[in-house]
Order: C-alpha cells, then structure tokens, then sequence
C-alpha cells in the first residue's frame, strides 16, 4: 500500500522544483526526501522524477500521479475530519497564518475569542504573506490560512485547497490631519492625483503594485516618493505631512499620529478580497470549522466604515 506521507511528499517536490527547496519546506534533510522518493518509485515501478537544469520535475508517470494523489490526499483529509469528531475534548493544536492585517483584525480577535470560548484548545497563529501561508497548508504545516488573492496564486478549482470568502475589504485614504481632504466626507482616488504617496515597501507586500493599479484605474499614475516596510511607518510619514497614502481598513498606525481616515467615495470605491484557505477536503474538521467560524463572528464584530473613527 502507498505512503500517503509520499504521495503528499511528491508533490511539495513538485511545487518547490528542487529536493533541496523541498526539504526545507517539509522540514527534512534532501537525503531523507530523496529516499522517499526513490521509495515510492520503486513501489510503483515507473520513474517519478527527471533532471531540469538545475532542478528537477514530474516524468509523465509523475504528472499522471500526482493528478490523482490531489483527489487521495483530499480523501485523507476528509477521513482525518471524520476521525476528529470522535476524539474527546477539542485540545488542538488549530494552526493559523495569515498576512499581517488579517492577524490585528481578524485572527487575532478570532484566536481570543477562541481561547474564552474553548480554554483547552490551543490555536497558533503564524504571520506570514499569502504565498507563504500556502506554501505551508501543501507542506501540512498550518491548518487554516486567511489569505488575499495573490498574482499566480491558486484558482477557485485548485484541487490542493478549498477557498471560501471571509470579507470584502474597502480601502481608505490616509491624510494628514491639516490636509484639505482631511474635512471631506468622502473623496474620489483622483482627488489626490496631484498628491505625493506613501506605500509599502515592494519587498514586503504587494500593497505598492494594488495602489498603482487602483489609481490607474481612476485615471492616473501615483507619484510614489516614500516607501515604508510597515504600517506604522507610512502613518509617521503621512502624520507629517509628506503625502498621502491608500490603506486596507485592517491595516493600523499608532494612536496619536496627526492622521485622518478618509472613506473612499462608494461609487469607485476600491476593495481586496480576503479568503480563508484549507487543503481540500479538510474544512469539515471540527477544529478547523470551529476556527472557520471564529473568523467569521470576528468579522461580522468588525465595525463598518461609517463607524470607524476617523482620527488615528
């Protein structure tokens, strides 16, 4: 009977390119990746992988099985959710990742409200970007992933993960508090196109990429001068006045920066989608759906824009 470990094994190999990269992913040595390789070629009695260039990838017969391994492992899942129902008590662990607003606004509140709810049950939380978090949930190294769609990210019908929409975030504008735009009501993206504009560090998120996209589709090109590697930076550069900046609703400065929150008028109003991510056919796991659900109130609990406050 086949190694179940191994077929999951293949694939990581598969995603990463190299024993190597994959290895390190699954948190093995490559000599230990490449035996089970070999293992479960000679189990199968065909060749799995072959050299490409510097790294590796599927011989047809390896393309052929991991097309089905998606569809068994997916039937694992579902069996191990079947087998945690009838374990006693929900003692964990629930493992979460998600990109660093989607933890102070969503998971953070979600794992709180879980430890009142359930004190047995221990949920770890790791911060970490959208490709990260599923380069994990493949390498069975977290449970659940709040996650945004990313450029070459997986499809709705991706047969390694289940997707479902946790919310529809808007964006607003962060001004300083001096500035004319800071007394509107709302405003328009073009109603800054003359302005200088502060965005995350290209290296850090792919916030920098949405704002240019956003403003081009307003009509202009922003005329980025600072970049900050976090959220806190870019309200100290907009609280003193050296531009103006989009920001995710979740994202937070400190209190006290002379900032204001602008809502960004509803009929261009820009959004990000946020998405909770399992590997598939693992959502009916108790833990899992109870973290699912904590998400969800954690959501439904978060204020709307017309009631944030304004002044940060």
């Amino acid at each position: 009977m086949i190694d179940l470990r191994r077929l999951h094994m293949l694939r990581v190999v598969h995603q990463q390119g190299t024993v190597t990269a994959a290895a390190e992913a699954l948190h093995l040595t490559p000599s230990a990746v490449s035996h089970h390789m070999r293992e479960l070629a000679r189990e199968l009695k065909v060749p799995l992988l072959e050299p490409q260039g510097r790294g590796i990838r599927l011989t047809p017969a390896g393309r052929l099985l991991i097309d089905h391994a998606d569809a068994l492992l997916a039937r694992w899942e579902e069996t191990q959710a079947a087998l945690e129902s009838y374990r006693a008590g929900m003692t964990g662990p629930l493992r979460i990742a998600g990109f660093t607003t989607a933890i102070s606004g969503l998971i953070a509140p979600a794992a709180g409200r879980l430890r009142h709810s359930h004190p047995d049950l221990l949920v770890q939380v790791r911060e970490c970007d959208t490709a990260e978090s599923l380069d994990l949930l493949v390498a069975g190294e977290v449970d659940l992933a709040v996650v945004e769609p990313i450029e070459g990210g997986p499809s709705p019908d991706d047969a390694r993960f289940e997707q479902s929409p946790l919310l529809e975030e808007p964006y607003i504008m962060l001004v300083p508090a001096d500035h004319p735009l800071a007394r509107a009501v709302s405003v328009r993206l073009e109603d800054a196109a003359a302005e200088d504009w502060i965005v995350a560090d290209p290296g850090t998120c792919d916030h920098a990429q949405r704002v240019r996209v956003l403003c081009a589709a307003a009509g202009f090109s922003p005329r980025i001068v600072h970049a900050a590697a976090h959220w806190p930076a870019i309200w100290a550069l907009v609280g003193n006045g050296l531009g103006v900046s989009l920001v995710p609703r979740l994202a937070e400065g400190p209190a006290g920066q002379a900032v204001v929150r602008v809502p960004v008028s509803s009929e261009n109003m820009p959004t990000r989608r946020i998405l909770t991510c399992v590997r598939r056919g693992s959502r009916r796991n108790p833990l899992i759906d109870l973290g699912i659900r904590a998400l969800e109130e954690a959501v439904r609990d978060h204020q709307t824009m017309d009631d944030w406050p304004r002044s940060a």
